[in-house]
């Protein structure tokens, strides 16, 4: 009589995370409500909607005015695109096997944190004693929804282009907004956690 043939134990397949489950536009719908979100809680905070002079510009070029920061785009656009460049690198670093929607997520998070928290009395206060932002009242509603797409932008692309093109583009608008206006990313940084006289003057035209 022939042994019984005994049936291999079945395997299961494995479960995959639950965050490859999600499909990108779910991701991409998450980071829409996070700067729709941003933008409410910024309207409940007292800012404006739109520049209090009553129209809005695709760009404002004049740092020192009172119009900066208050519409869709100005020199301080490039700063947050290289935020997109700073935050992928990092989470790219941090959480590599996340999928590309999730990082994009955590950076949009990072970066209505940031606008929220730029937009408290505290940091207006700051940017107004150590900077040359004299007459800064804080960023209109647009323009820090405008700022946070800035950002999207710039993570998109570092996550498309080569490494040495985000290093080149980062370097070559720090240049090119230092130049033109004597102020970036970098110096923004510097003059809010440790302002130098020096700089300020130099910011100013003295």
């Amino acid at each position: 009589m022939p042994a019984e043939r005994r049936d291999a134990p079945v395997t299961r397949p494995r479960a995959g995370r639950w965050c490859d489950r999600v499909p990108p536009r779910h991701y991409a719908l998450a980071s829409a409500a996070i700067i729709v979100g941003a933008a409410l809680t910024l309207v409940a905070m007292g800012q404006v909607p739109i520049c209090e002079c009553g129209y809005v510009k695709l760009w404002h070029g004049v740092v020192l005015s009172s119009e900066n920061s208050q519409h869709l785009s100005d020199w301080y656009s490039f700063s947050h695109s290289i935020h997109g460049f700073a935050f992928y690198g990092i989470l790219w670093l941090l959480g590599r096997r996340w999928p590309l929607g999730l990082r994009l997520v955590t950076a949009s998070l990072l970066e209505v944190s940031w606008e929220i928290f730029e937009n408290t009395d505290f940091v207006i206060n700051r940017y107004r004693e150590v900077t040359i932002s004299l007459d800064y009242y804080g960023d209109s509603v647009l323009n820090s929804v405008s700022d946070v797409l800035a950002m999207v932008v710039g993570f998109v692309a570092a996550a498309r282009l080569p490494l040495w093109l985000v290093f080149a583009l980062t370097v070559g608008l720090e240049a090119i907004t230092a130049y033109v206006i004597r102020d970036n990313l970098t110096l923004n940084i510097l003059m809010l956690l440790y302002p130098l006289d020096f700089i300020r003057q130099w910011q100013m035209g003295g």
